[in-house]
């Protein structure tokens, strides 16, 4: 089996990490890590450090000597923050530990003119496009909820923990937070690489699939008509049984160009539709018809989900201060720990006690085998999957080397290929999608009609040759084709097998068909898009997928580490749970502050004031600033005269609207990069609301760090493409080729995987097998 006699389950991880990478840490905890603190959780509040820190120990390093004697028995270190308090890094830029696997997570990254700057999560989320996506369109662009650009930069901290294990070479890692968020926008950036425009926020409704929230007879429901052309034939059916299919009945409406061109139309038909129905019937008759449909649920009901508590999702935390029997909280992406799980509070290691489990490390070095110059060298992955979730993971895993060989057909149509809405690219076909074209780079396309008895056939012949299998099929989808995970490990007894159904493969909800905003939706997240007092907006571009799938290739990375195959059952709606941060202890512990945000400013903070959006000069320019502690108050005040600037935080807080007020006035004056850069400058966090022309071409440090490389695809030509977040600097990722024509390597894999003959290749053709 691939990858190093290397076990994760029992990975030493030194936690040196402030918020930017807590999730990190995390997930870590969750493949059973060894995970070492060197402080308690100091300024969270009860739910925060119960969520972000349970199955860890600390011990404190007060000085340099005791801190390198804890990393030298350390597999792993997770460090982040800004640079300027990294406590691993040499004056020369290299680790002070060159023996471990050393992940850094900066606002920023450790190169680039901006290597220096500072920022929170609403300042990451806006420098890397994501605030510019959330919100009214007649109010402050605002970023989604819980911390999002955070967690995701923490995810790709795990992420390339393990690729530099797997790689067998000790490293360091560096991930910049701002990368991490512009590489999980989905169109925002390619929209303007493809067609020079970029997404606009309106509220929530998708701009490429015909979903979003509605309101319901008592709450809200996340749902549409987009994908398989069943998803508005049954809806049409079920709106024509209750009498509301108005017009829709007409033959123009079977036509989806024109449905899309009509959308508004549509919409109108289905709110009233929705209007009528109490909100978790209409969602559990959705999942009766195989409807995607959702019910908008808040945080705290999490616990009460029948689909989750069915798959022993929740973990259960136990300790000091905590109630007799523990408390639940929102567990791990996938069940690398047995469930259900248990985890105690953040404790210290007792006096006399040793820091770590284990009485030796272990050596993530690959002994005896040649070095690798890419962490996946060797690995081959059988892609099966679509849409965005599926080649998002096969995407990062062909980042770093994999050979991913896609089984694609005309007969099952990705819509990212083959629907207008999703090419981006005004008079392209499926085989230039600009959709297509950004995510399935590095892959080798096979085309194969799995309708017919020998395409499937040949699936299951390529799998002895591959080592992992990508799959986001309903459940049971593959079983039929005799190749769930019993019949995989007959072919291939150490394959890994990673399942993507929305819901997961077991469980009272295993049917359910889930778009992203029907798994935000169940999973608290769109609840909380909602400005106070309105109601929830939802996200117009897919996190959910890109969450899941980051879940995704962190699992499959996993196994990889351990030398070992298995079945990955990944739950995107519990990928995206894990993502809700303490929401679900908050009800039983207490919530710390108040919560200060109004309608007209979305986007204040309980740590800081002032923290917020404001405009800047030009049409519907924004810049985000965060000032979180004493001395970058001062420093604003002597830069713009404004209320109460000898004032502690409390004293700021009850005069937050002037402050903002007189703010805004001051920064709508200034140019919004200009700004940034004098307020980064002054030691103020700040950024740019970047839409995605500023991320393609107006970031200085995205360009100086090769964020956007350019590919030569055959029928575009030189075009650009996000880049690879994980920077790992012994065996570093690339971007190799273009996305690949449909079936364009379908004779050469056949040849070189099975050693069919031309004649052989030509039978396959003609009988419609290879298309």
């Amino acid at each position: 089996m691939v990858g190093p006699d290397t076990d994760p389950a029992t990975l030493r991880v030194l936690d040196l990490t402030d918020e930017l990478a807590f999730q990190g840490a995390r997930l870590l905890v969750g493949i059973g890590a060894d995970v070492l603190r060197t402080e308690p959780g100091t300024g969270l509040d009860p739910a925060a450090r119960a969520h972000w820190h349970a199955g860890k120990r600390w011990m404190p390093a007060e000085d340099p000597a005791a801190l390198d004697a804890l990393a030298a028995d350390a597999d792993i270190i997770l460090e982040s923050g800004p640079v300027a308090r990294l406590r691993g890094l040499r004056e020369d830029g290299a680790s002070r530990w060159p023996h471990a696997v050393h992940v850094v997570v900066t606002p920023f990254g450790l190169t680039g003119p901006r290597r220096d700057w500072i920022g929170d999560d609403l300042v990451l989320a806006s420098a890397g496009g994501m605030t510019w996506l959330g919100g009214r369109p007649d109010a402050q662009p605002k970023p989604p909820p819980r911390e999002q650009a955070l967690q995701t930069a923490g995810a790709h901290a795990a992420i390339g923990a393990l690729l530099a294990v797997v790689s067998g070479t000790p490293q360091l890692v560096d991930i910049s937070a701002q990368e991490a968020v512009a590489a999980t926008l989905e169109t925002a950036a390619l929209a303007w690489i493809h067609a020079g425009r970029f997404p606009v926020r309106n509220g929530g409704v998708y701009e490429h699939v015909a979903h979003q929230i509605f309101e319901a007879a008592d709450g809200y429901v996340a749902g549409g008509y987009s994908g398989s052309n069943r998803m508005w034939t049954d809806l049409l059916a079920w709106l024509a049984e209750r009498g509301e299919a108005g017009d829709l009945l007409d033959e123009r409406w079977q036509d989806a160009t024109f449905r899309w061109q009509q959308r508004p139309h549509v919409d109108a038909v289905v709110r009233r539709f929705a209007a009528r129905q109490p909100a978790a019937e209409l969602a559990a008759e959705a999942r009766e018809r195989a409807l995607p449909w959702a019910e908008v649920v808040p945080a705290a009901r999490l616990t009460d989900n029948p689909q989750l508590r069915d798959r022993e999702y929740l973990v259960t935390i136990t300790g000091e201060g905590l109630p007799d029997g523990g408390v639940e909280d929102v567990g791990f992406p996938w069940a690398a720990l047995p469930r259900p799980v248990t985890l105690p509070a953040l404790r210290a290691v007792a006096p006399g006690d040793a820091p770590w489990r284990r009485s030796a490390p272990t050596k993530v070095r690959d002994s005896g085998a040649e070095p690798k110059s890419k962490a996946l060298e060797g690995v081959r992955v059988l892609d099966l999957t679509w849409v965005l979730a599926g080649p998002y993971v096969t995407k990062q895993l062909g980042e770093h080397s994999a050979d991913i060989v896609k089984i694609e057909s005309r007969h099952r149509q990705d819509p990212t290929r083959f629907a207008p809405s999703m090419h981006l690219r005004p008079g392209s076909d499926p085989d230039d999608s600009g959709y297509f074209i950004n995510f399935n780079r590095n892959k080798r396309s096979v085309a194969l009609n799995l309708r017919t008895d020998e395409g499937q056939r040949l699936l299951r012949e390529l799998v002895p040759h591959c080592h992992v299998v990508v799959e986001n099929f309903s459940p049971g989808v593959l079983a039929r084709w005799g190749m769930d995970y019993a019949s995989l490990r007959e072919l291939n007894p150490d394959v890994i097998l990673v399942s993507m159904a929305g819901v997961g493969q077991t469980g009272p909800w295993r049917n359910a068909v889930t778009f992203a905003d029907t798994l935000a939706a169940m999973s608290g997240l769109s609840s909380e898009t909602g400005d106070p007092g309105g109601p929830p907006q939802g996200l117009t571009f897919g996190l959910g997928d890109m969450i899941a799938a980051n879940s995704a290739v962190l699992a499959t990375l996993d196994l990889l580490a351990r030398g070992r195959g298995g079945h990955v059952d990944l739950s995107q709606l519990e990928a995206m749970a894990a993502t809700m941060g303490p929401a679900a202890l908050e009800p039983v512990l207490g919530e710390g502050v108040p919560d200060p945000r109004t309608a007209e400013f979305p986007n204040r903070s309980p740590r800081a004031v002032p923290h917020g959006v404001y405009p800047a000069a030009g049409d519907d320019r924004w810049v985000a600033v965060s000032v979180t502690d004493e001395t970058q108050w001062q420093t604003l005040t002597r830069l713009v005269e404004l209320p109460c600037a000898d004032a502690d935080l409390a004293t700021r807080r009850a005069h937050e609207d002037e402050i903002d007020t007189t703010l805004a006035a001051w920064t709508s004056r200034h140019d919004a990069h200009k700004l940034a850069e004098a307020l980064q400058a002054e030691g103020i966090a700040a950024a740019v609301v970047a839409t995605g022309q500023d991320l393609v071409e107006a970031d200085e440090q995205l360009a100086a760090r090769g964020f956007y490389p350019v590919l030569d695809h055959p029928l575009t030509g030189p075009v650009r493409h996000e880049g690879i977040v994980a920077r790992l600097t012994a065996t570093p990722g690339g971007l190799d080729r273009p996305a690949p024509l449909l079936g364009q390597h379908t004779d050469e894999v056949l040849r070189e995987l099975l050693g069919l003959s031309e004649e052989q290749l030509a039978t396959l053709t003609a009988e419609g097998v290879t298309e």
